[in-house]
């Protein structure tokens, strides 16, 4: 089944982190798609760096919770400490969606609720899946202005 899954950063080496996050998905499924890198103002709390976003799709065959189980892992391995809501952060792993998957749980919503709010989970998104393309059209022009391209080429190999 096929996997969305924003990436996002801003410790460290924002792009650096990205790049690796993506390297780390392939233990979880086939690598299908990835967009380029976007530099990103904030969403939430907006006294912190800007963000380093990307999104890739994957063809995973693990069932959704083990999923997200594995995307925690990585984030896990990969240092993030929990700090606050919508704070800063060394990486972040997001499953946006999962097939055609509808589901909701104390654990788990598909699809994402937040993600047509956002710029920089739809940018990316609509770069590398074509059903998106529309939905980034309602996001007003300011939220689209938050969102720049940092590098057009893809965050992982095809």
């Amino acid at each position: 089944m096929l996997a969305n899954i924003a990436i996002g950063s801003n410790i460290g080496d924002p792009a650096a982190n990205v790049r690796a996050a993506t390297g780390h998905l392939s233990r979880l499924g086939k690598l299908v798609v990835s967009s380029s890198l976007y530099a990103t103002k904030p969403w939430g709390v907006v006294d912190q760096p800007d963000f380093c976003n990307a999104v890739v799709q994957i063809d995973c065959d693990l069932p959704a919770h083990d999923l997200l189980s594995g995307l925690q892992a990585i984030e896990k391995e990969m240092g993030r400490q929990e700090t606050y809501r919508w704070g800063p952060r060394l990486i972040d792993l997001d499953l946006l969606t999962y097939g055609s998957l509808v589901f909701n749980d104390d654990l788990l919503q598909l699809p994402h609720p937040h993600m047509n709010e956002r710029a920089f989970v739809l940018v990316p998104l609509a770069e590398i899946d074509r059903r998106f393309e529309t939905v980034r059209d309602l996001l007003p022009e300011a939220d689209l202005q938050a969102v720049a391209l940092m590098d057009n080429q893809p965050v992982g190999p095809a």
